[in-house]
């Protein structure tokens, strides 16, 4: 295991020492542990690198705010070892990792396999609500539902110790990390750009799967130039733990003839083995991928308010706040639609002179000063969404019923306990 500093990842190594390197990525909630049945197959042929994210199993609780830093941070850690080409598979936010990879630093991934992955994860709202629902509420309620996202009912029913492990796994994670990958998976959207995924591509996913499942995985293999698509009976979420043997050897037939050692290049040798190699026969890899050419990394958006305001008014209001509004807009209210969209999204909200967290305090209270309560609902939503806990809406209320008056606090207090109790409750 290794040191860890705030721009690189926790990791262990496992397998020989001059062997290609393959980096296999977790999912959100779940340690390197997850792997630990591919190991003694996957360890026979290949230097097995595996990392946690940042605050989970116990690695340091050093927030990421997109799945390209921790794309970043893979690569600095690999740089530290003077791994430059490797083979990788991830699971769900592990999967989103390499994808983020293939498409950023594609000189970097030879093969790629995305298990239980998706090129956009459920929807915006659906992961910052769950980011709202664990600052209130804690990582418990999803370590409680964990198992029913993970693993079909059968398993779950014959395996409960595997199962009181992964709630563990959640339960142990740091929940601001764990907020933080909520965040970076409601940002992650790269249906636009399959197509420039240009290395040889497993997509792998348990038959059952609810969370990610073969929809997901078909519009993956339907957007990959040279994608596969590998169905695992009686596997959900979690199919690497479920079906072990399945993924083993569906990992191991998709990398050995996909990727070939390139035996002009040295092959770096890496520190901190955690296991000794477990004995196999040799290997001699059947194929070869032809490197990828460099491509620049991805352009940032262009500098356009009204851009930038949609993107800054989804991320605060919700898309579907945002969907009603445009859903209702025609042509005597479009313009108006455009200039809020410019002005106040793209313009003030944009702004670095404040975070939003408290650009969320001053709008409640103006909206409180100003009797403005038909847009506090909303703005109660959007001030969980950016950070503010119950109990700080609370207190900015309290403030507002001084300096305000307090009939205008008591409605607001109305509405934001209605919407509060509506955003906070964790699922059944």
């Amino acid at each position: 295991m290794s040191d860890t500093p705030r721009n690189t990842l926790k990791y262990c190594v496992d397998g020989p020492e001059d062997a290609p390197v393959l980096v296999i990525g977790p999912s959100l909630g779940t340690t390197w542990h997850m792997w630990d049945r591919q190991i003694p197959e996957l360890s026979q042929h290949w230097r097995v690198f595996r990392y946690d994210l940042p605050g989970h199993g116990g690695a340091p609780a050093h927030a990421a705010a997109s799945v390209a830093e921790l794309g970043d941070r893979l690569l600095a850690t690999l740089d530290g070892l003077g791994v430059q080409r490797f083979g990788y598979a991830g699971c769900s936010i592990g999967g989103a990792i390499g994808a983020d990879l293939a498409l950023r630093h594609p000189h970097r991934v030879a093969s790629l396999a995305l298990v239980a992955s998706s090129p956009r994860f459920g929807t915006a709202d659906e992961f910052r609500q769950r980011g709202v629902i664990v600052r209130t509420n804690g990582l418990e309620p999803m370590a409680r539902t964990a198992p029913e996202r993970w693993f079909t009912p059968g398993f779950a029913a014959a395996q409960p110790a595997i199962v009181e492990w992964a709630v563990q796994m959640v339960r142990t994670t740091d929940p601001g990390c764990y907020i933080a990958a909520c965040e970076a998976l409601a940002a992650f959207d790269i249906r636009g750009a399959l197509g420039r995924i240009g290395v040889p591509t497993l997509v792998l996913v348990g038959a059952e799967d609810q969370v990610t499942g073969p929809a997901e995985a078909r519009t993956l293999v339907a957007g990959i130039p040279d994608a596969r698509l590998a169905l695992v009976p009686g596997a959900s979420h979690l199919a690497p733990v479920e079906q072990p043997a399945a993924v083993s050897d569906l990992l191991l037939m998709h990398f050995s003839t996909a990727w070939q050692q390139d035996t002009s290049a040295a092959i770096p040798v890496l520190p901190h083995v955690t296991a000794p190699a477990a004995p196999g026969v040799p290997f001699v890899p059947v194929a070869e991928i032809a490197p990828a050419a460099t491509a620049p990394d991805a352009a940032p958006p262009p500098d356009d308010r009204y851009e930038r305001g949609t993107k800054v008014r989804r991320e605060v209001l919700g898309d579907a706040h945002v969907d009603a509004v445009n859903d209702t807009a025609d042509a005597f209210t479009e313009d108006f639609q455009e200039l809020v969209t410019r002005y106040a999204w793209g313009e003030v909200w944009s702004r670095d002179g404040l975070d939003r967290r408290t650009r969320s305090v001053i709008t409640l209270t103006a909206l409180v000063a100003s009797g403005h309560l038909e847009g506090l609902a909303a703005h109660t939503r959007a001030a969980l969404r950016n950070g503010l806990t119950p109990a700080e809406i609370k207190e900015v209320l309290l403030q507002s019923a001084v300096y305000c008056g307090i009939p205008a606090a008591g409605a607001a207090f109305a509405v934001a306990q209605k919407v509060i109790q509506e955003e906070t409750t964790p699922p059944a």
